[in-house]
């Protein structure tokens, strides 16, 4: 004879499920870290995310992505990424990749976050680069050049800098980081992010001949 269930007993087992719990039910909560429950990085508006300045329409094409990550403590966080509105979707599948195969990520922080404002100025992509920080909208200039950088336009990503430096000859950014592919985080040809940045039309820096930016990802969106 089939199981039949109230309402109240579906919602009860609901409940235990999702690790949830109601005020007085002495339900234990999903711990922190967890998927129902990630560490918050961070949890600023789109207001705050662009207070940089930088042209207005440079700015009204970016949005504010909330994106869940494994980090390097073992435990599921959320940050948030800006990024130009037309690369949302891409964005969104690769942190589902990234979360699926728990690659590690540090933090993904808006790089106009007050941690990334120093000594009266903002150095934000200096130490978001130390801090091993993952980053994407930023109005600034190409490193080492004068033209706009894609990241100015919302066109680009940097992820994990500290495993994935900028190397051109014996410069490196962050100083002192080193690309090894045996070590947690860092991206290669084989990595599932790599792969599925390359699947939907973005370009690796790691692919460069001049120089390689390993954190670096860009993609043109279509108008």
């Amino acid at each position: 004879m089939p199981l039949k269930y109230s309402a109240f007993s579906l919602l009860f087992l609901g409940t235990i499920l999702c690790g949830c719990a109601t005020p007085g039910s002495g339900l234990v909560r999903a711990p922190a870290g967890s998927l129902q429950s990630p560490i918050i990085d961070s949890n600023i508006s789109l207001a705050e995310a662009l207070r940089k300045e930088g042209p207005f329409e440079f700015k009204q094409r970016q949005r504010l992505l909330d994106v869940l990550y494994y980090s390097f403590d073992g435990k599921i966080h959320k940050g948030q990424l800006v990024i130009d509105e037309r690369l949302l979707g891409d964005i969104r599948e690769v942190f589902r990749v990234a979360l699926e195969n728990k690659f590690p990520i540090t933090s993904v922080i808006p790089i106009s976050d007050d941690r990334f404002f120093k000594n009266g100025k903002w150095n934000e992509d200096d130490q978001s680069m130390l801090a091993n920080n993952t980053s994407a909208f930023n109005y600034r200039v190409v490193t080492g050049g004068k033209s706009l950088s894609r990241h100015a336009y919302g066109f680009a990503i940097d992820i994990n800098p500290v495993q994935n430096p900028y190397i051109k000859g014996k410069v490196v950014l962050p100083p002192g980081a080193v690309y090894d592919t045996r070590k947690p985080g860092t991206l290669t040809r084989d990595c599932p992010v790599v792969k599925a940045f390359i699947r939907l039309g973005w370009i690796w820096g790691g692919n460069w001949e001049s120089l390689k930016d390993y954190q670096h990802f860009e993609k043109i969106p279509p108008l």
